[in-house]
């Protein structure tokens, strides 16, 4: 699995920019030019946000400090964001984590884990109240870079150990993001644990999480670390498509063509093999926070199956070469899948 850093937590202490600006009477009329028309365009909020925590600043405002490094780090300006917050870093927990995540995402800057790490180290250790909201997803952070093995020696059991404590058995307010993974990674390691799987997935689905609703789904289906249960599958994995979930799209696209409910599978897989492989696949993982790899995974289903029913004109006329273009597809994101499906298909005669 790749993983990707978590993002950081909020803090309740903190206003936030549109918190700020909604309550703002400056920034109210401003809104409106003197012949009405409406001004609320991205790039003039950003330059009227900027402009009003300068202010803050000049007032002597700390907050605003950290608040103008995560308007640039939230536009992409890494650089400007970096300068900020090396700027605050001692007195700001905040803009500490985030010098974590730059440093080991190279953000801004060259690749340096070990900086980053070293940063994250600080806040789980930190015993200041300011950082305790920030703890659990630094372990998370911490645990990621020791299953990757990057920036420290890798290590399976101390990746368990952090997630583990940034999970905070299912806590709502620890981090979910540690427990879905926790999830992954039960059902992923050898030997297999997957009721404890089932278990992490439940909790982390429990609490807001897309990936885990999609991976409890297919439990649910095959019997994994529970007894079969079609009923509660697809109300998993409809509930998750429809949230965004690819993943969770694409096994229901398998899950019609199986039940030979070939028109819905049509109509279905296409939407979903048409989504763009450059532009669509980074977008969707960052809205719905779900794996790119399995992103990926959803994608080249639907695109077999698609493929599948052109090539044999199950509920929809018979196209070779626009079969072609979709298994072609399908290969392109994931080779090992649909060299799988295509072996399945052929034993069960469909």
């Amino acid at each position: 699995m790749k993983l990707t850093s978590a993002e950081l937590p909020k803090d309740p202490l903190y206003t936030s920019l549109s918190q700020y600006a909604a309550k703002s009477q400056s920034f109210s009329r401003w809104r409106k030019d003197k012949s009405g028309t409406d001004q609320y365009s991205r790039a003039n909020v950003v330059d009227k946000a900027l402009q009003l925590l300068k202010e803050r600043i000049r007032r002597g405002d700390a907050m605003a400090y950290f608040l103008r490094g995560q308007l640039y780090f939230e536009e992409g300006w890494y650089e400007d964001a970096l300068e900020q917050f090396e700027e605050i870093k001692e007195n700001d927990h905040q803009a500490m984590y985030q010098l974590g995540v730059m440093y080991y995402d190279g953000l801004g800057t060259a690749v340096d884990a070990e900086k980053g790490l070293e940063y994250m180290k600080k806040i789980v250790d930190s015993p200041c109240p300011k950082a305790r909201h920030l703890q659990f997803a630094a372990a998370y952070n911490l645990g990621r870079a020791y299953y990757e093995g990057k920036g420290v020696t890798r290590s399976n059991e101390e990746a368990e150990r952090l997630w583990l404590f940034a999970a905070d058995n299912g806590n709502p307010k620890a981090s979910v993001k540690a427990q879905s993974i926790l999830g992954l990674y039960y059902s992923t390691k050898e030997p297999k644990e997957l009721e404890k799987a089932f278990y992490w997935h439940s909790e982390a689905c429990g609490n807001g999480n897309l990936e885990s609703q999609g991976a409890l789904g297919l439990m649910y289906l095959y019997g994994q670390g529970i007894r079969q249960d079609t009923e509660a599958a697809l109300h998993c994995l409809r509930e998750a498509a429809k949230r965004g979930n690819v993943c969770a799209q694409g096994h229901l696209v398998e899950y019609y063509y199986n039940m030979k409910f070939f028109t819905k599978c049509v109509a279905f897989s296409k939407r979903i093999a048409d989504y763009d492989e450059a532009h669509d696949i980074p977008m969707i993982a960052k809205v719905t926070d779900c794996l790119p790899e399995f992103i990926c995974r959803g994608m080249a289903m639907a695109s077999f199956y698609h493929a599948r029913c052109l090539q044999l004109g199950l509920g929809i006329t018979k196209d070779e070469a626009a079969a072609k273009h979709y298994y072609s597809k399908a290969c392109r994101l994931n080779p090992t899948l649909a060299d799988e499906l295509h072996s399945l298909v052929i034993r069960q005669r469909i």
